[in-house]
């Protein structure tokens, strides 16, 4: 009985040590949510700790284009909301440390409660893993 007891434990133990790590899909799904949550709560300095040192965007634009991008949008709009309209995040299937996210969102400013722009976009971004971390280095949206 008391082999019994011990095996039950190790097993356990084992069990409870997989659920312990986060699977890096379920990280970077919440690496997106962080990305809307920061866009939208207007936090400039959250936003470019999840930009990758070699971001890029559309090809062409850096991390300091993203910095002067938000600051004018931040400052022209009290409230900044990105509504997803469809999101499929995927994980590379070639390089285990970079995922996919397709979507399509609406991006809307506003200086009270009615929006007074709005937007659609389609966009994809490419996320580079460093350690436990999703970092977006790529952006390209239509």
């Amino acid at each position: 009985m008391p082999r019994k007891l011990f095996l039950s434990l190790i097993l356990l133990l084992v069990a409870l040590t997989g659920c312990g790590r986060e699977d890096p899909r379920v990280q970077l799904d919440a690496a997106v949510k962080q990305l809307q949550d920061n866009l939208e709560a207007k936090n400039s300095g959250a936003v470019m700790d999840q930009l990758h040192a070699d971001f890029r965007a559309n090809g062409e634009f850096d991390r300091d284009w993203a910095r002067r991008t938000m600051t004018l949008m931040f400052l022209r709009h009290q409230q900044v909301k990105v509504i997803v309209l469809s999101s499929d995040s995927q994980l590379d299937p070639t390089y285990s440390s970079r995922g996919h996210t397709q979507a399509q969102v609406a991006l809307t400013g506003a200086e009270n409660l009615i929006p007074d722009s709005a937007a659609h976009y389609s966009v994809k971004l490419e996320w580079w893993r460093e350690g436990s971390d999703w970092k977006l280095a790529r952006l390209d949206w239509q």
